[in-house]
């Protein structure tokens, strides 16, 4: 059987294709060293901004704006990319090259990096972090500023059961609905940790995907959950007068700000330049950045980064 030519401007289509595939497989072999060294490598190299995504929840959204306004201020033409999800989410989009960096915090890093991480303390975290990492990713230095996931319960539910640490709640869990993100049915530190440290089984699981947020706390406030996870430098715990169990076991590690990063697209001026955010940001400026955005003001995330990078002097 004969195979009839192809029709002239679909032939001059397939030469052209090739020669773009050539092009581009060319390019791709061009580039290697260390990234965080090598200034042939990293945004001159790949062209375009760095794309600084965030999780879900407007905390995350607020830092990554700060990270994307101090890398402009330096003259690393940057862009941020709002909203993408949870860490298992986000760590992906890392890997396939749709964002460059990301806010993350030490200890549910290292916690989704290795299921059987036992670290707690600052040290301990990021000593035990970087060789972790899946391949291509790193982390920059981390902030002095936390954000630890802690469960919350009313004080009406605090006085019925006689709650003030996690053990106390393990002894009554059965009877309570708990809310937490969805993830935290899997993750080391959500329900098998309530589990292994504390003997808590909630008698209900209630998901919730808005990071400990408004829908969270107003399931919490009409009794609909009676314990939910909820940020602790959330302006929701205090504006609502919610109490928070302590933690004796340390079910929640330490969890420090620190950039997660590919590490070929970060070079070594934008790391120096994410290392000087997390040198100034305090805990102290996480509580009123998410009272600004997630409190009554509700200012727009950029706008609360902008500010907060003029008054460290981050910006001209």
């Amino acid at each position: 059987m004969n195979t009839p030519h192809p029709r002239p401007a679909v032939a001059r289509l397939a030469v052209l294709a090739a020669g773009i595939l050539l092009t581009l497989a060319l390019a791709s072999c061009g580039t290697g060293g260390s990234p965080l060294s090598n200034a042939s490598t990293g945004t001159a190299a790949k062209g375009g901004p760095l794309v600084v995504g965030s999780a879900n929840f407007p905390e995350s959204e607020t830092l990554a704006n700060i990270y994307a306004g101090a890398l402009n201020a330096a003259g690393i033409n940057a862009s941020t990319k709002p909203g993408i999800g949870s860490r298992e989410v986000y760590v992906r989009a890392l890997q396939d090259g749709s964002i460059d960096l990301v806010p993350d915090y030490s200890g549910n890093l290292l916690r989704y990096a290795d299921k059987n991480a036992t670290a707690v303390s600052a040290a301990d975290v990021m000593k035990a972090l970087p060789g972790k990492l899946p391949a291509g990713l790193a982390i920059l230095d981390p902030a002095g500023a936390e954000d630890k996931d802690s469960i919350v319960v009313t004080e009406a539910t605090a006085a019925k059961y006689g709650l003030k640490t996690l053990t106390d709640l393990g002894r009554v869990c059965d009877k309570i609905a708990l809310g937490m993100p969805p993830e935290a049915q899997d993750r080391p530190q959500g329900l098998p940790g309530l589990k292994s440290k504390y003997g808590c089984v909630p008698k209900q699981f209630v998901p919730f995907s808005d990071g400990g947020g408004p829908l969270t706390v107003r399931a919490l406030l009409d009794d609909t959950i009676q314990a939910a996870d909820v940020f602790t430098t959330s302006p929701l715990i205090s504006q609502n007068h919610l109490v928070t169990l302590e933690d004796p076991l340390n079910n929640f590690a330490a969890q420090q700000v620190v950039p997660l990063v590919r590490s070929n697209r970060v070079d070594a001026k934008a790391a120096e330049v994410l290392n000087r955010v997390s040198r100034a940001l305090t805990t102290g400026d996480l509580l009123r950045l998410n009272a600004q955005v997630s409190g009554n003001a509700k200012q727009n995330p950029a706008h609360a980064a902008a500010a907060w990078l003029k008054d460290k002097g981050l910006t001209h």
